[in-house]
C-alpha cells in the first residue's frame, strides 16, 4: 500500500513570526514527522497549496479535488486547515473508489506542544484500516465527511 500524502497549508504548516500572531506556511512537515517517527511504509508527498483553509477558494477545492482523482494511489492522506476541512471533505466525497482522510492541527507542527504529529500518525494509521469513503480523522476520532463540524468553542471536532 502506498499513500499519497497532498498538503494544502493550514495551522499544521504555519510559522508565527511574532507575539501578533503574523504568521506565513512554511514547508510541508509531514515528512520530517514521518521521518523522525520512524514511520516504514510507502509514501509520498505533495505540497498543493500553502493556505490558510479560510482562504481557500472554490477553485482551489476544485483542484484539490481533480489531484486526489488523478493521483493514481487509492489511499489519499490530506493535511488541511482545520477551519474549512469539513466544507472540503465533503467536496472530495463526490470522489468514488477513494479512501481519502483529511487531517491539520490545532497547533502547528513546529510547536512543542502540537497535536500535529499524533494526528498525522492516527490519520495514517486510520486511512490503512478504513473502506472506501471521505473521513476526517483528528485527535483520536474518525469521522464520515457528511456529519462533522469543527467547534471552534472547544478546539475539537464533533459529530452533528
Amino acid at each position: 500500500m502506498h499513500i499519497h500524502i497532498f498538503t494544502t497549508g493550514g495551522t499544521f504548516d504555519k510559522i508565527y513570526h511574532d507575539a501578533l500572531s503574523q504568521f506565513t506556511i512554511g514547508e510541508p512537515m509531514a515528512a520530517e514527522l514521518l521521518t523522525e517517527a520512524g514511520v516504514n511504509l510507502s509514501y509520498s508527498v505533495d505540497s498543493l497549496l500553502k493556505k490558510d483553509s479560510l482562504e481557500l477558494t472554490d477553485a482551489d477545492r476544485e483542484l484539490l479535488a481533480e489531484q486526489v482523482q488523478q493521483s493514481p494511489h487509492q489511499h489519499i492522506l490530506m493535511i488541511h486547515g482545520t477551519d474549512t476541512m469539513a466544507l472540503t471533505a465533503q467536496l472530495l466525497s463526490r470522489i468514488p473508489n477513494k479512501t481519502i482522510v483529511l487531517t491539520g492541527a490545532m497547533q502547528p507542527a513546529r510547536m512543542r506542544q502540537s497535536d500535529a504529529p499524533f494526528n498525522l500518525g492516527f490519520a495514517i494509521g486510520a486511512l490503512q484500516c478504513l473502506e472506501s469513503g471521505v473521513y476526517i480523522a483528528m485527535n483520536g476520532q474518525i469521522f464520515n465527511a457528511d456529519n462533522v463540524q469543527k467547534n471552534r468553542r472547544m478546539s475539537r471536532f464533533e459529530t452533528l
